[in-house]
């Protein structure tokens, strides 16, 4: 197989990044490449076009690669429900769900053969498979039964490139320390290192890729700065450093659950004049211009959250002084006047209800199985807008209403109104995941809020013309720092004797 895999010393090292950027660069030189990661754990998912469900750093990396996603790209997707359980998405679809220890012990052969089904299938179609690891590959105590470092680039029988960041501190020791803990065999494998994240003067550290490589034998094949990139992140370890330092005059609240799940619905405002703050506490909403309930994996145990923390007498009061509020997915069913899980599919537990925050009149009841598919339609006519939409919906359950035709939202191209459009649109409630990510609704629903602060309207945001021009920084900005022959030579090499 040609190909190559990048591994990290730690998690959030960037690994994703530089992924989607080789992704780039070899598309740009004519190759078809997919990406692929055996086993991803994240919240924020992405569906293809035949509805299933992946890592969404997958599908942005495709995206990257001028490709289509598909699960071959990410067998074996981990969707954490609570502190040590997990759903498994096996292929796009769920399969079940275990503890950290039923994992390991009970699917680990499974995983094996979900692997190397998805590596035989990509490498059919595609000329180059560009590989991402988790984590650090000698995590000693779960190394023995891994499914996505060492293992992988076995199976897929590529080199390794190994990533660490220097802006965290410790470079030398990261990279000394991981290589010291491989195998003798995998070792072999690493035949280059790529030190992410660097800021300063480059002629400051040539004394230290000297010592590196003299004391490795791996030469330095990249000295990456620290990029300020616009790509979709891929769990919630980059929510802060993605939005934090972000200012606009338009102030919105996203409250931040613990099982947070698809905060890519929010990227968009990135491109915009627009803060997001990611709030915990009740008393941070403060003079919101709009707050948003997100998606998440567990709403159910979100719900008690909110309600614990006093955010259900919170956002009630907020959207009786006439503040815009709008639930996405898990966020919409908290809005609802009650859920009732029959089969114990979000909790666990048969015939378990609860009353919602009662802002949207309708019910939910989740069900045994998972609505995962992408979507089309129009704003309902009776918004009185015209615009068109398009999006995915990944949830358990249904919303019903009082009324079967009370304020709906949407009207899909299958014929289903969707969502709850109330208060001039002031509360709206949809299972539409990337409604933002449409221009036109965006800058109108954000016009809506500056009319309302005395703020003069803006343009249109042309949102998929920045993602491919972001892609192409990337692209453009790691390559000048890689060696990017070598790398090539190190792709298509296979000894590692």
């Amino acid at each position: 197989m040609n190909g190559i895999m990048v591994q990290g010393t730690a998690s959030d090292v960037g690994k994703s990044l530089i992924v989607t950027g080789l992704c780039r660069l070899l598309a740009n030189e004519g190759y078809a490449v997919a990406p692929f990661k055996s086993q991803n754990m994240s919240n924020n998912s992405y569906v293809t076009i035949d509805g299933k469900e992946i890592g969404r750093a997958q599908g942005v990396q495709a995206e990257a690669a001028r490709t289509e996603a598909s699960v071959w790209m990410n067998p074996i997707l981990l969707k954490p429900r609570s502190d040590q359980h997990a759903e498994v998405i096996r292929f796009g679809t769920s399969y079940s769900t275990f503890s950290g220890k039923g994992y390991r012990d009970s699917f680990y052969q499974m995983g094996l053969h979900s692997i190397e089904l998805a590596l035989n299938n990509l490498q059919k179609d595609y000329d180059v498979i560009v590989i991402e690891g988790a984590g650090s590959p000698v995590e000693v105590n779960l190394k023995e039964r891994e499914l996505v470092n060492m293992k992988v680039a076995e199976m897929a029988d590529v080199s390794v490139l190994l990533v660490a960041d220097i802006d965290r501190g410790g470079v030398f020791a990261s990279i000394i320390g991981t290589l010291e803990l491989l195998d003798p065999s995998e070792k072999k494998r690493v035949k280059g290192i790529i030190i992410n994240k660097f800021r300063g003067d480059p002629e400051l550290f040539k004394d230290g890729i000297t010592w590196l490589e003299e004391r490795t034998g791996i030469p330095i094949v990249g000295v990456l700065p620290y990029v300020d990139h616009r790509i979709e992140g891929e769990d919630s370890l980059s929510i802060n450093d993605r939005f934090a330092s972000k200012k606009g005059s338009i102030d919105i609240a996203v409250v931040q659950l613990p099982y947070v799940s698809n905060y890519s619905d929010f990227e968009p405002f990135q491109h915009e004049d627009v803060a997001i703050r990611w709030i915990q506490h009740p008393i941070d909403i403060g003079e919101a211009d709009a707050v948003i309930l997100p998606g998440t994996r567990s709403t159910m145990s979100d719900l008690n959250w909110l309600k614990a923390r006093g955010f259900d007498a919170s956002i009630n009061d907020f959207v009786t002084r006439g503040g815009s509020i709008v639930g996405v997915c898990g966020g919409f069913q908290m809005l609802t006047n009650s859920i009732i899980d029959e089969f114990g599919s979000d909790t666990g537990k048969s015939d378990f209800s609860a009353e919602g925050l009662g802002i949207i009149p309708a019910s939910t009841t989740f069900h045994e199985a998972k609505t995962t598919i992408r979507v089309s339609g129009k704003l309902h006519p009776s918004t009185n807008l015209a615009f068109m939409i398009s999006g995915y919906e990944i949830h358990l359950g249904e919303t019903s209403f009082s009324k079967p035709d009370d304020k709906p939202f949407l009207q899909l191209d299958d014929g289903r109104s969707e969502g709850y459009y109330g208060e001039g649109g002031k509360v709206i409630g949809t299972y539409i995941h990337h409604l933002f990510h449409n221009d036109d609704w965006r800058t109108d629903w954000l016009n809506c809020l500056r009319i309302q602060k005395g703020l003069p309207i803006q343009n249109r945001v042309n949102r998929s013309q920045l993602k491919e021009i972001t892609f192409e920084t990337l692209a453009n900005e790691l390559k000048p720092h890689l060696n990017w022959n070598l790398i090539k030579e190190i792709l298509f090499e296979r000894d590692y004797k």
